[in-house]
């Protein structure tokens, strides 16, 4: 009965990681009280307007899907949230004190994992929090773009974009955070020395991605005029390549239509990747 609870609630993708600790999970009860936020948790932000429907639906219906956690090892007695942090709060929100729970005996990297993996299948993160989890893979536990690619189950040029974002200032990143630049804005800025500057420029015109774009490549031009049709399309097969390799694209088109392309990469993974795609497509 747990284990089909579980892999309702968290996806295939999560009730693969458990695998056969699934199987021996069972439910307890425990205070509130006693459960603390996972370390690891990519999440940082909780949506006001989900919380209070949660809240409600707990306090009707109780905790449906149980919580589930380890032992923390740094506060006896005390048990750390692997997923099920929003429902926590919720409970905490609807007056309860205790909720049930799953314990599991799980390493850093799993516990990372699962709170990764949930959240995106969830799609509960906003393109920063995933784009730092990502990071903290690559980072404390020695994953490459590859392994984060079959892991996700995202493309490899979806995490490099995911990547590449967290390259822009801490201002810019906030405003993707809070909603008011999507992940396609903040792309067109890598790499923009006045990137904060074209940031706000974009959020007081409302302006739409490709119009971003072409306001970000008139100001790398400074040439601040109406782009020809022909630049549009540059542009357009520039973004195209841009997707596909999930790198830092460069057009140069001269007037007799020669010119130059060039890929701008951070590391010999994203250098892989073209390598790779060059390879597979010529």
């Amino acid at each position: 009965m747990i284990e089909n609870r579980l892999k309702k609630g968290l996806g295939r993708g999560l009730s693969s990681l458990l695998g056969d600790t699934v199987k021996k999970a069972e439910t307890n009860k425990i205070a509130i009280k006693d459960l603390t936020r996972n370390k690891f948790q990519p999440r940082k932000h909780f949506s006001k307007e989900s919380l209070e429907e949660l809240t409600n639906s707990i306090k009707e219906q109780g905790v449906i899907q149980p919580i589930v956690v380890r032992p923390n090892k740094s506060l006896q007695g005390q048990y750390e949230i692997i997923t099920g942090e929003r429902r926590w709060l919720a409970s905490q929100n609807a007056g309860l004190h205790e909720v049930p729970v799953v314990i599991l005996d799980v390493d850093d990297i799993k516990s990372l994992e699962f709170a990764i993996v949930e959240n995106v299948q969830r799609q509960d993160l906003n393109p920063i929090e995933e784009a730092r989890g990502y990071q903290r893979l690559v980072d404390d536990f020695n994953y490459n773009q590859e392994k984060l690619s079959k892991f996700i189950g995202k493309s490899r040029s979806y995490i490099a974009n995911s990547l590449r974002l967290l390259g822009l200032p801490d201002e810019v990143l906030l405003m993707v955070e809070k909603g008011d630049l999507t992940a396609g804005h903040a792309r067109s800025l890598i790499g923009l020395n006045s990137s904060v500057d074209i940031a706000k420029k974009i959020i007081q015109k409302k302006l739409s991605v490709r119009q971003s774009e072409i306001l970000v490549r008139q100001f790398r031009d400074k040439k601040f005029k109406l782009i020809s049709k022909k630049d549009t399309n540059i542009l357009d097969l520039q973004k195209d390549l841009e997707e596909k390799t999930g790198l830092s694209v460069s057009i140069n088109n001269k007037k007799n239509n020669s010119g130059t392309i060039s890929f701008e990469y951070r590391d010999l993974d994203q250098l892989d990747i073209l390598i790779n795609i060059i390879k597979k497509n010529y």
